[in-house]
Order: structure tokens, then sequence, then C-alpha cells
């Protein structure tokens, strides 16, 4: 497995930022990957996705050449964590590290015509399900385990133009049938995953929540809810990763 770690100078956030790809060692296999947007956890960063062993557990697709993941940092802290913080400044900052993501750091590694996949846990399938359901034309797959998909779970009753338009729960249910973005998701993957066990709770109420807005949508996906031994937690994110992996080259989707 080829492993890089590059640090480069973000212009919509004024700083520095670093990212980590994992790809097959064949540079021939790995030009036909398919690229994996993997977000972190809550507060996290792009080391989390390896430290806690999913690379790992993603190992043989990725070494086989089917998927090629570029780990995101975060700015959790300033933005959807930051609970005394101004809300508009907050939710000003989300949106300008969402622009890093999709203006800056997906350009360089999308050929032409290509989308990309997402996929994160916890907080880190929140921002995959964020970006997914915003940004159609630009991923076409999102594999969310135990996501929050409501921005004012974060942010309370505050709401404005901009949390709107981060909160999949409340812009969805207004996006009208015949707006391009349904047939985008219909042609893609969606597969959002919950255990039913501890810790849980919140993020399985809003999972099903989607759920039913994606039905109500007729917008083909696959929810799946894993048992009540199913505890919000890395052990279980190791087994579910691969699974739906799996599924999605059967899919010939990798």
């Amino acid at each position: 497995m080829k492993v890089e770690t590059i640090t480069w100078y973000s212009r919509c956030l004024d700083r520095d930022m670093t990212y980590a790809m994992y790809a097959c060692d064949d540079a021939e296999a790995a030009s036909r990957a398919k690229l994996c947007l993997a977000f972190p956890p809550q507060n996290g960063s792009y080391r989390d996705f390896p430290g806690f062993g999913m690379i790992e557990a993603a190992r043989p697709w990725i070494e086989s050449g089917k998927i090629t993941v570029l780990c995101v940092d975060g700015i959790d802290g300033e933005t959807w964590s930051d609970q005394y913080g101004d809300p508009r400044a907050r939710i000003e900052r989300q949106e300008r590290w969402f622009c890093y993501v999709t203006d800056e750091l997906l350009p360089g590694h999308l050929r032409g015509g290509e989308k990309a996949m997402t996929t994160g846990c916890s907080m880190g399938a929140t921002h995959a399900g964020n970006f997914f359901f915003r940004r159609p034309d630009l991923f076409d797959g999102i594999v969310a385990l135990s996501g929050i998909y409501n921005a004012q779970f974060f942010f309370g009753p505050y709401m404005d133009d901009l949390l709107y338009a981060n909160s999949p729960i409340h812009f969805l249910p207004n996006m009208p049938q015949d707006h391009p973005w349904i047939d985008l998701y219909r042609r893609s993957e969606i597969i959002l995953c919950c255990g039913q066990g501890a810790w849980e709770d919140d993020l399985l109420a809003s999972t099903r929540e989607l759920d039913a807005i994606l039905t109500a949508k007729d917008v083909p996906h696959w929810a799946d809810y894993w048992g009540f031994d199913v505890n919000h937690d890395w052990p279980w994110w190791r087994r579910q990763l691969p699974y739906f992996l799996n599924h999605l080259v059967q899919a010939d989707y990798l």
C-alpha cells in the first residue's frame, strides 16, 4: 500500500491543511481506483481513520485497486463543537471548510468526469452525508456509519440559510421531485448504517429519519440497522466498513 501525507495551504481557510492518501502501490491499478473521502469523527483529524484501524479494515479493497482513501482533516472544534461560539461565525467557518474540500482538495484528485464516494463514522458520517447530499454532482456513493443528519443537534434551535444548507434532514424534504439532484441521488449508491446498542440512540433516530425522507422521495438506498449489541464504537465500524465495501464490489460499483 502506498501512503502519502500531504500538507498545503488552503485559501478558503487561510491556513495549512494536511490530508493522508492510501492507495494501491501499483500505479496502473491505482489510476482506476474509486476515490473515497473518509471524514474524521467529532474533533478528530486525518489520523483517526488509520489510527483506529479503518484503513487496515479496508486494506483488501485498497491494495486491489478498488478504492483510494483520502483522509480529510477536520476543524470541528471551531464549528460543530464550539457550543459557546457565535452560531453564525461557526457555520460560516464550516462553509469555508466545506469549500476547502470541494473546491481545493477534491479537484486535484478526481479524473475528468469521475465522481468520488464518502464515508465516515459518527461525526464523520455526518460530514459524509452532508457532502454527498449537497454535492451529488461530485459524489455518487456514501457509506455512513452512525451519523447525525440534523445540524440543529449541534446548534440547538438556531437556524439560518447556511445551517439549513448543512442539514440534510431539513433541506431534503423541501427539495422538489424534479430537482436535478433527486435524479443524481437515484443513480448513486447510498448506504446508511447504525447499531441499536449503547450510545446509538440519537444517531439511530437520525438515521431512521433520513431513511424515511429518502423513501418518501423514492430514492433507492440501503438503511441497515444492526443489532442491540452493536455499540457506537470502532470495533463495530471496523466490521461494518468491509461488509459494505464487499457489497459495493458485488454491485459492480467498485
